[in-house]
């Protein structure tokens, strides 16, 4: 027989799993980079405006051109290699012909714009690939295996299929398995997302990562730890976020066009007066002024002022977009997904039912204080409910004696000289007695209400039944309600739980499709089967089981408050203070802010095309072309600032959908 009391020996130093750390920002190199040509800029900046001579300023510009130039100008040129001519290329040209004809402000300030963007953009993407890495640290690092001499402590990773391994009170489970022998209550919400610890019985599965309850199990592994449920998860996160297509802004869609046309425009204003006997410097001139004033720095800034101003009034308000993409993407979404524990509901477990038995000589307030006496000692999610029900009443909590804890039975002590018993009532009730018949069916009505039934015995004779269940959000029939009128149909309810539950959860807020008791390969199939059918999907989830489909989906957010790291990290964007009604506001937000994107960039070609024409077919001074260029760039920029006032959310809040 194997001893569940020996605990296991450390292991060496050399066997012990190292930390997971962050990436360091200035671990990147466009991180360094970017920093060094802001701060070139920033010290050269004041002494250009200053007048001082240009021998102070001019090699800090220079260096400014540099430091933030050569990564994404290099990057240009491999594009270039591959036969793409990509916008980064085209400002950095534009920047060194303004520098060419004197505008070296303006050439400086539009690289610094373009490595500040491209530090950003690789400290995302460190942030998601630390967070899936760190994922892995759910999994213990090593396991108690049992041999027939006893028992050892080996690395997880180095199991196989039909080890038997031991799972202590209060451990991780090391791998993916069936219970051969023990009882326990198991929590597995981070991989199947529900409220509630599991009771575990000789025959029933778990998974690897999740935590073992007050008892202990043996369990035979029954997939290679490569292979677990946890695993997979990894894996999946990693490769949705590789695979999912591209979404780039509106201009960077005809990026590649634009870029051809005006290159070659301005290749061909220098080169045909040249070939006809055109004087050198008036030819160059206007070039360079062509290039100026037909340069997308306009149509650029048409397109982030407004979603820029919209992502600074949503982290206002507690939603943080993490992107000018993302908010783009958000206003294009027909179609969504939810999940239920922690996202509809509060992912606690609250008291919602009491039920003194006629007979039993006890009011509510007399059997909640009896079973909160015995459930005082118990750190099972179920007591704290019930113990946190006592208190919120007011309720004294009377003194518990011989307090004992048993696995999938429940608690017993003696608390007022009475032998109490709480716990589910199939267990329970089987040693009650006949009198255990009269409650049966209040446990069945508390039930089929999607209910957890928790009886209570005193002195061996039921007297009454309590109700549990996770709380459904204040907002969560207000934000269904207001994401269907978006989209144009009922958002699906996707999760772990089982169906009743969801059924319930379901018929409360109006949603009219179900999908439950999904593992997190199932939620990323549901979103695949959404987005092969041509829809935008949004994922709204806050659970480690919910990071594959956040990285599947067209968008996906996290709820903040109680949301993993990994869901964190892989959401497009955080609602802060668990605030479900902010989804459709941050949605309808987004939709304004395209709206005033095809605003600033009518008026910015238009302004565009105005200024190159007047340099094709007349004489454009270069201060005017220069002002115009500059003028159409504060006009847009002012038009799409908008979205910063507090009236934007308020008009984009439900009850203003559209």
């Amino acid at each position: 027989m194997f001893s569940t009391l020996t605990r296991p020996a450390a292991l060496p130093p050399a066997q012990a799993t190292a930390v997971r750390r962050r990436t360091r920002v200035l671990a990147l190199p466009e991180a360094r980079w970017a920093l060094a040509s802001l701060a070139l800029f920033v010290i050269a900046l004041p002494l250009d405006l200053l007048g001082a001579p240009a021998w102070t300023w001019g090699p800090l510009f220079a260096a400014t051109y540099v430091t933030g130039g050569w990564r994404p100008g290099w990057a240009g040129l491999e594009a270039l290699r591959d036969k793409t001519l990509d916008v980064d290329l085209l400002m950095i040209v534009a920047a060194l012909g303004a520098a060419a004809i004197g505008q070296v402000l303006d050439g400086a300030l539009l690289i610094v714009i373009f490595a500040t963007s491209g530090a950003l953009e690789a400290i995302a993407t460190a942030r998601t690939a630390d967070s899936v890495r760190g994922l892995l640290d759910l999994a213990p690092a090593t396991a108690t295996r049992l041999r027939e001499g006893g028992e050892e402590t080996v690395a997880a990773d180095a199991l196989a299929v039909g080890d038997i391994i031991l799972v202590r009170p209060g451990e991780r489970v090391g791998a993916d398995g069936q219970v051969l022998y023990g009882e326990s209550d198991v929590d597995q919400a981070t991989i199947t997302g529900e409220p509630l610890p599991v009771a575990k019985h000789a025959g029933d599965e778990v998974f690897a990562g999740t935590v073992n309850g007050s008892g202990a199990l043996r369990v035979r592994v029954e997939r290679d730890p490569s292979d677990s449920v946890i695993a997979r998860i990894v894996k999946m996160v990693e490769e949705a976020s590789g695979t999912k297509a591209p979404t780039q802004l509106f201009i960077e869609r005809v990026e590649q066009r634009y870029s051809i046309v005006m290159v070659a425009a301005t290749l061909a204003l220098f080169a045909i007066p040249l070939a006809f006997g055109g004087d050198l410097r008036p030819t160059l001139l206007r070039a360079m002024t062509f290039m100026i004033v037909a340069s997308p720095c306009a149509v650029v800034l048409a397109t982030m002022p407004p979603l820029l101003s919209a992502i600074a009034n949503a982290g206002r308000h507690g939603v943080l977009v993490k992107s000018a993409v993302v908010m783009e993407r958000l206003g294009r979404i027909d179609a969504v997904a939810l999940d239920k524990t922690g996202t509809l509901t509060e992912g606690t477990p609250r008291l919602t039912d009491l039920r003194a038995l006629p007979g039993s000589g006890l009011s509510e307030n007399e059997l909640l204080a009896l079973a909160a006496g015995a459930e005082h000692l118990s750190e099972h999610p179920l007591a704290r409910a019930v113990v946190d029900a006592a208190r919120a009443r007011g309720l004294p909590l009377p003194v518990a004696d011989g307090f004992t804890s048993t696995p999938g039975l429940g608690v017993a002590a003696t608390v007022g000289g009475r032998q109490v018993r709480v716990g589910a009532p199939a267990r329970l009730l089987d040693h009650a007695g006949a009198s255990a018949d009269a409650v049966r069916s209040l446990v069945g009505e508390l039930e089929t209400a999607g209910r957890t039934a928790v009886a209570v015995l005193a002195d061996g004779r039921p007297v009454g039944v309590l109700g549990i269940a996770d709380r459904l959000r204040s907002d969560a029939t207000e934000t269904v309600t207001a994401l269907t009128v978006m989209t144009g149909s009922s958002p699906i309810l996707i999760t772990g739980d089982n169906e009743r539950a969801a059924q319930r959860l379901a018929a409360e807020t109006g949603i009219t499709e179900v999908r439950a008791g999904l593992l997190p390969q199932d939620k990323v199939t549901t979103v695949a089967e959404l987005r092969a059918a041509g829809r935008n999907v949004l994922v709204v989830g806050d659970g480690v089981n919910d990071a594959p489909a956040l990285a599947a989906a067209h968008t996906g957010i996290a709820m903040g408050r109680a949301g993993s790291d990994l869901a964190l990290e892989t959401a497009d964007a955080v609602v802060v203070r668990d605030e479900l009604a902010a989804i459709p506001t941050v949605v309808s937000l987004s939709r304004a802010a395209l709206r005033l994107v095809v605003q600033n960039l009518i008026i910015a070609g238009t302004f565009i095309a105005v200024l190159v024409a007047w340099d094709l077919i007349g004489d454009l001074p270069l201060p005017l072309g220069v002002a115009g260029h500059e003028g159409s760039t504060v006009v847009v920029g002012l038009n799409g600032l908008r979205l910063l006032r507090d009236a934007a959310w308020q008009r984009a809040r439900p009850g203003d959908a559209r």
